[in-house]
């Protein structure tokens, strides 16, 4: 008989290791409640009487308490439970302490690589974790029940951001109601913050309020640009006013206004840039913030908004200085450009904006695009109408919604949290047998369901006073104090997210085909998430939960569950022998296909992934060739709603070069020109998940970048 750990390691029945746990649990209590070795050896021979191949750890200290008791020995069998409890506490303790130990010596490659957004050697990021991994010892031993940990270790499903979970009052990722805030007022730290008069004030206080709201949960949070619009025209009139008052004619007062405005322009833009990418949120990082640009979202301020985008753009472009002086490719702010008619169409007023933002993308790998056309397509609210609005962060759709007076309501809204189920685990586990791959389907289903519940049960929790920038202040709510915010977790106000990771390998094994052949593959790739689908509508339909299907953008968990597939199932060529899995529902980063065929495939998947999608293609240099950016851009619009091109911006502070650091085949990264391995003086932007990361990433996720093909080529565009 063979036993199955708490960490999935597999080992023979050791019948000692039981007599010694019985014998110590028998010091603690009188001699006429102890267990003789008689009985401790029938219970011994109960276990093996069993004939089971293999049993959990946990199922033979259950059968041992029952026979204690059997036995009268119940006084025994409640020191049993304590000595286990107990020694379970102390193996978790040491867990525990371990990781946190290791943090701070630096000698933890999971830590130093968790999030490629994350410098683990700092000590703002250091607390940040320790207080993560403290966290999750909690949320392990007493939050969540022991089959869903389970679950959890072995990869089957992933239960994510449990090291923000023991407090209750925390969500995922929102859009920001920026327009509420600056508008009526809001407060930070008791400190009332007043509507402002000049667009270089609202850009300072829009950074203090995102670094606040960023504090307060731990996911992406957008805002539009379309909310600091308005702060223009006021300051324009204030210049104006300046001028009029010293006597000037009208022409030299609205010259003079709009260099005045222009400049206050670019040093609102400039000071938002450094705050967001200078200041550090509790999270010990930088705000992670994504900045939508929509001209669609307002009539009356539609030049303005123009001149803020314009801006933003001109400003990425030039890049900001890294330790050197040189100009680089910051992280933050992740850019959204809405493609819309009037910035689409070659004599639309606004198609400068359009290809300004294509030589951005060239040299920055931003903005990312979003298809007004095809969004609205997608959308559709309780009126019938088609939305167009920004993701939560870097992928996270809100489902459309429309408040009591009928009007769609976007900013001001979140998402609880996510729970992801590993595709590749279910199809394996099947053995190909496809009535089995659904009822395991079915089984994972209702296990991520529970866990989801779980997380909704916990945020139900908060009351407006955990957060009062969020719930009282404007940012998602103005509730009073005290109010619980149980009404936006429910009626579609808030989403859920069932996620899933791994759709190529799971459609590869279960019929030797990948999604792209638009024959079997595709058709049963399109069937797995059509059952997430169905499963969301049935559970919304009963609790009134907006459940919606993500396309998990899994970071460092892509490792995991490789090293656990590799664990449960051994080396499969083709599924399990790369230390990563697949991104969502994408085509896998080795398989040659163009940006053309690759962008339209993947629309069809977007569909189904209503809470959270992105498409991405991989191209080289394109700053020489913005035709080429420009055909892409105009090929999303038409065909995807939300997707975005991946070019290569690094920098070599040891030689000055300048292009593309490589990676060799011991997965380590170097410079081209002189060979500089030294990743402190080495300046990597790459794409990781919808986000770009600067911080290096783990062996899983950089094997899967090394792998990443062209889909575009300079001279195919």
């Amino acid at each position: 008989m063979q036993i199955v750990k708490r960490n999935g390691k597999i080992v023979d029945f050791d019948a000692e290791k039981i007599r010694v746990a019985i014998k110590k649990a028998n010091r603690e209590v009188e001699e006429k409640d102890q267990a003789t070795d008689e009985e401790i050896e029938k219970i011994l021979q109960h276990i093996l009487g069993l004939k089971k191949k293999r049993l959990l750890v946990e199922d033979v200290q259950d059968i041992i308490e029952e026979r204690l008791m059997m036995f009268g020995h119940y006084n025994l069998a409640k020191c049993y439970i304590v000595y286990r409890y107990t020694h379970e506490l102390v193996r978790q303790s040491n867990t525990t302490d371990k990781s946190i130990k290791e943090l701070i010596d630096g000698e933890s490659e999971y830590w130093n690589t968790e999030n490629s957004n994350k410098n683990a050697r700092v000590v703002t990021t250091q607390r940040d974790y320790i207080a993560g991994i403290t966290s999750t010892d909690i949320t392990r031993r007493f939050l969540l029940p022991h089959h869903i940990v389970t679950a959890h270790d072995e990869g089957i499903i992933h239960f994510h951001d449990a090291d923000y979970f023991a407090q209750n009052a925390l969500h995922n990722c929102d859009l920001v109601n920026l327009e509420d805030m600056m508008n009526n007022g809001t407060n930070i730290n008791g400190v009332m913050i007043e509507r402002p008069h000049r667009f270089l004030t609202a850009m300072t206080i829009a950074t203090q309020l995102i670094t606040a709201v960023s504090s307060s949960q731990y996911g992406g949070e957008t805002i539009t640009l379309t909310h600091l619009a308005p702060f223009v025209r006021d300051s324009y009139k204030h210049h104006l006013k300046r001028y009029q008052d010293r006597g000037l004619s009208k022409k030299q007062c609205e010259q003079f206004a709009q260099e005045d405005l222009k400049k206050e322009i670019t040093d609102g833009v400039q000071t938002f840039q450094y705050q967001v990418n200078s200041m550090t949120t509790t999270n010990g990082q930088a705000p992670f913030l994504s900045v939508c640009m929509y001209l669609g979202e307002t009539k009356e301020y539609k030049k303005e908004l123009a001149m803020i985008i314009e801006e933003f753009l001109r400003q990425r472009i030039q890049g900001m200085k890294n330790e050197k002086g040189v100009y680089i490719t910051p992280a933050f702010p992740k850019l959204l450009y809405v493609l819309e008619e009037c910035n689409m169409n070659p004599d639309g007023e606004y198609y400068y904006l359009t290809k300004l933002a294509a030589e951005c993308t060239a040299k920055r790998m931003v903005p990312d695009y979003i298809s007004e056309k095809m969004m609205k397509q997608l959308k559709i609210d309780a009126n019938g109408n088609g939305q167009c609005y920004p993701c939560m962060g870097c992928r996270s759709f809100l489902t459309p919604y429309v408040d009591k007076k009928g009007n769609p309501k976007y900013y001001g809204r979140f998402n609880q949290g996510v729970v992801t189920i590993n595709l590749v685990d279910a199809a394996l586990s099947s053995g190909r047998d496809m009535d089995k791959f659904w009822q395991i389907m079915n089984e994972r289903l209702e296990l991520c369901h529970e866990a989801l519940q779980i997380r909704h049960e916990r945020l139900a929790k908060a009351t407006s006073d955990v957060a009062p920038i969020l719930w009282q202040h404007g940012a998602l709510a103005r509730l009073k104090k005290g109010e619980s915010i149980h009404e936006l977790l429910h009626g579609g106000y808030s989403t859920i997210s069932l996620g899933y990771a791994g759709l190529y390998e799971c459609v590869k094994y279960m019929t030797g085909h990948s999604h792209t052949d638009n024959g079997e593959g595709k058709k049963f790739g399109l069937a797995v998430l059509q059952l997430l689908n169905d499963k969301c509508k049935q559970w919304k339909a009963a609790e009134n939960i907006d459940y919606s299907v993500y396309g998990t953008p899994i970071e460092s968990t892509t490792y995991k569950f490789a090293k656990n597939l590799k664990r449960r199932f051994g080396e499969i060529k083709g599924i399990t022998d790369r230390n990563y899995i697949t991104n969502s529902y994408h085509v896998p980063v080795f398989e040659e296909i163009d940006a053309f065929s690759k962008l339209k495939l993947e629309s069809e998947f977007q569909r189904l992934s209503p809470g959270g999608a992105i498409s991405y293609i991989e191209a080289p240099n394109l700053t020489n060739n913005l035709d080429a950016v420009m055909e892409v851009i105009r090929f999303i619009y038409d065909n995807i709603m939300y997707a975005e091109i991946n070019t290569k911006s690094d920098y070599c502070q040891q030689c000055g070069y300048t292009g593309e650091i490589l990676i060799d085949e011991n997965l380590e990264w170097y410079c081209p020109n002189c060979g500089n391995r030294d990743h402190a003086k080495l300046n990597v932007a790459r794409r990781t998940c919808g986000y770009i990361g600067t911080n290096f990433w783990n062996k899983g996720r950089t094997q899967e970048i090394k792998e990443r093909v062209l889909h575009l080529d300079n001279k195919d565009a």
